[in-house]
C-alpha cells in the first residue's frame, strides 16, 4: 500500500505527502496488452497481500480497479487510492477527535460509490460490503490483466452494472491461448455473486 508520510494544511488546502512511486499504473500496462500468466499471478499475489494488511485493520477499499494499481519500475504492486475505503469496525479512538475522524469514513447504506465495472453486486445494489467485496473486485482485475479485456462492460453505465450483476464472463481460456486451468477456477471464485460463495478472505486468495 502506498505509504503517507504526513498531512497538514498549507494556506487553506490540505495535502498529504506520500512516496514517491516511478513505473506506471496498471491501466497503461495493460493498454499494452495481456499481462503474462506468470506476471498475472505475482502482481495478484501482491496485491492480494496488500489487501491483508487493510483488511487486518478493517478497512475495505471498495475502488479496486487498474488505476489504482500501480506498478513500480522494479515491479513492485502498490494499492492506491483508498479515497472512498470504509472502515468495517471502528477502532479504538484516544481522544474525541479521533472518533470524529473515524467516523466520517462510514457511508450510509443505500449509496454506490466507485467504478462499477469494478464493482461487487452487493456494492452496486448500495448494500453493505465487507472485505469479500474488495476480493470480487480483484478477480475482475485479474481477469483484465489474462485477457486485456473487462469481465464486465456495457455502451452505458448501467449496461455494465446489469452485467456485473447478471452476467458471467466468457472463459479466460477461451478468449487466450495457454492460459492454466487453475486461473479460470481462481477468476470464477473471485468473480461468484453471492460473497458467500467466494474466497472468504484476501489470504485465502493469496
Amino acid at each position: 500500500i502506498v505509504a503517507v508520510y504526513d498531512t497538514g494544511i498549507h494556506n487553506g488546502a490540505p495535502y498529504i505527502v506520500t512516496e514517491f512511486l516511478e513505473g506506471q499504473t496498471l491501466r497503461r500496462l495493460i493498454a499494452q496488452g495481456p499481462i503474462s500468466p506468470k506476471k498475472t499471478a505475482e502482481y495478484a499475489r501482491q496485491i492480494a497481500y496488500g489487501l491483508v494488511a487493510a483488511h487486518e485493520k478493517g478497512i475495505v477499499h471498495r475502488d479496486l480497479k487498474p488505476e489504482n494499481i500501480f506498478i513500480t519500475k522494479d515491479d513492485r504492486v502498490k494499492i492506491l487510492d483508498f479515497g472512498i475505503a470504509k472502515l468495517t469496525s471502528l477502532p479504538t479512538a484516544s481522544s474525541e477527535e479521533e472518533t470524529i475522524a473515524l467516523m466520517t469514513t462510514q457511508t450510509k447504506v443505500g449509496s454506490v460509490l466507485g467504478t462499477v465495472a469494478y464493482m461487487s453486486p452487493e456494492q452496486l445494489r448500495g448494500q453493505t460490503v465487507d472485505h469479500r467485496s474488495d476480493i470480487f473486485s480483484t478477480g475482475s482485475i485479474i481477469y483484465e490483466m489474462l485477457t486485456g479485456q473487462r469481465a464486465f462492460s456495457g455502451e452505458t453505465e448501467v449496461d455494465t452494472m446489469t452485467s456485473v450483476l447478471k452476467d458471467d464472463p466468457p472463459e479466460v481460456t477461451s478468449l487466450r491461448q495457454g492460459i492454466p486451468p487453475v486461473f479460470e477456477q481462481i477468476v470464477r471464485h473471485c468473480l461468484e455473486k453471492d460473497p458467500q460463495q467466494r474466497f472468504q478472505s484476501a489470504r485465502d486468495l493469496a
